[in-house]
């Protein structure tokens, strides 16, 4: 018997503003851009909203980011769910389900998710714009000041060592990581919203400095000002709408922590796995049926461990499993079509899935994969929080 949430509800719109180095409007004035658009997108009225979910990305850790005050200035009056949420990259997902579960139990009808985020200044670089967050002044002291004291700030510092952990525990080699990067970027080169629309080789991405090793510059995501917003819709309205829905088949989340001690490794397990199960068994659908992926890759890293722990390949044989350049164009498992963050723009959580959405509907033009099942993930902090999507065209 099907799980009754599998197919209920769809994704009905799309809004996005430009992305990347984009000045000259606060975080509201983005958000409220990316909403008009997809309302339009959906073909619905303003007053057909009901629901608000709202997340800030690094401004709203570091000041500055859009919250509740959004809805009186959106001019949205009676909304019957509003929520203002923040697990760092898996927000995304979590938004939709979260309005998923809500349109299915009659709490709403059509509810907004939104990113926007404004990291980017004019005259300083992208290294600058998550700094202010790494080096807190109200970082904890003491013992629990043992990792900054030790120079261990912000994410890149973190995601090296489980890059690391990975290759000494199962030899995995820097040309693996350097296939996924490469791949990506030969996506970018045919999406119109990439950031980065130059080719790489190999070598290119050998040659790129290092960041943090094994990390090369290569190996890391873009930082990107912009917004995008997301409509989700009982699958009955869907129909009826402007735009093909995207049907939302399962979801799933995963949250393992880490409390530094023996005997656990969430550096190399992630929260993939519960996610994943939980996803696959509402969808009804297993890893041989996903057609395509759209994979949160804030490092090449992220990618290589997602796969393994969605069950693409067993653990620890991620690297030989990417080595023949089946995420690419071509290959047998299209992966993060419009380049991900590596390559197209770092909207946290919405880049997959404002990609999963592009592509569900057919609209990918050059870099259409096949969508009859796309599975699309979030990832935050250093792998501690997850969440996923199996999204499709078919509502069955």
């Amino acid at each position: 018997m099907a799980h009754p949430l599998r197919g209920a509800t769809a994704i009905t719109g799309l809004g996005m503003t430009p992305m990347g180095r984009v000045f000259g409007k606060t975080t509201m004035e983005l958000a409220a851009d990316a909403i008009r658009i997809a309302i339009e997108d959906a073909g619905l009225q303003k007053s057909d909203i009901d629901g608000l979910l709202i997340n800030p990305g690094i401004t709203g850790v570091t000041g500055g980011g859009i919250s509740l005050p959004l809805q009186n200035y959106l001019g949205m009056t009676d909304l019957r769910l509003l929520n203002h949420m923040n697990a760092a990259g898996s927000t995304a997902a979590q938004m939709v389900q979260y309005a998923s579960m809500a349109i299915a139990a009659g709490m709403a009808n059509h509810v907004v998710c939104v990113f926007a985020d404004l990291p980017l200044s004019e005259g300083k670089g992208a290294g600058a714009a998550y700094a202010g967050a790494a080096r807190n002044p109200s970082r904890p002291k003491g013992m629990a000041g043992l990792f900054a004291a030790s120079g261990y700030f912000g994410a890149n510092t973190g995601y090296a060592l489980a890059a690391r952990r990975h290759m000494d525990t199962y030899g995995t080699t820097q040309d693996q990581l350097g296939i996924i990067a490469v791949g990506q970027r030969a996506w970018a080169t045919r999406s119109p919203l990439a950031q980065m629309r130059d080719p790489i080789t190999l070598e290119d991405y050998h040659n790129s400095r290092w960041i943090i090793e094994p990390l090369h510059l290569l190996d890391c995501c873009l930082v990107s000002n912009g917004a995008i917003a997301v409509i989700v819709s009982s699958a009955e309205r869907a129909k009826s709408m402007k735009q093909p829905p995207v049907y939302v088949w399962g979801m799933g989340q995963g949250h393992p922590g880490d409390t530094s001690r023996r005997g656990r490794s969430p550096e190399t397990e992630t929260g993939g796995i519960a996610a994943g199960e939980t996803a696959y068994r509402m969808a009804g659908v297993g890893p041989g049926d996903v057609t395509q992926c759209q994979l949160y890759d804030c490092y090449t890293y992220t990618v290589l461990v997602t796969l393994e722990d969605y069950g693409f390949c067993k653990k620890g044989e991620g690297g030989p499993f990417v080595e023949d350049g089946k995420l690419g164009p071509g290959g047998s498992l299209p992966t993060n079509t419009g380049g991900g963050e590596l390559s197209g723009y770092y909207m946290w959580g919405m880049t997959p899935l404002s990609e999963a959405v592009i592509q569900g509907r057919g609209h990918g033009g050059d870099r259409q994969a096949k969508n009859d099942v796309i599975l699309c993930t979030g990832n935050g902090g250093t792998l501690s929080y997850h969440a996923c999507l199996v999204l499709s065209p078919h509502a069955s």
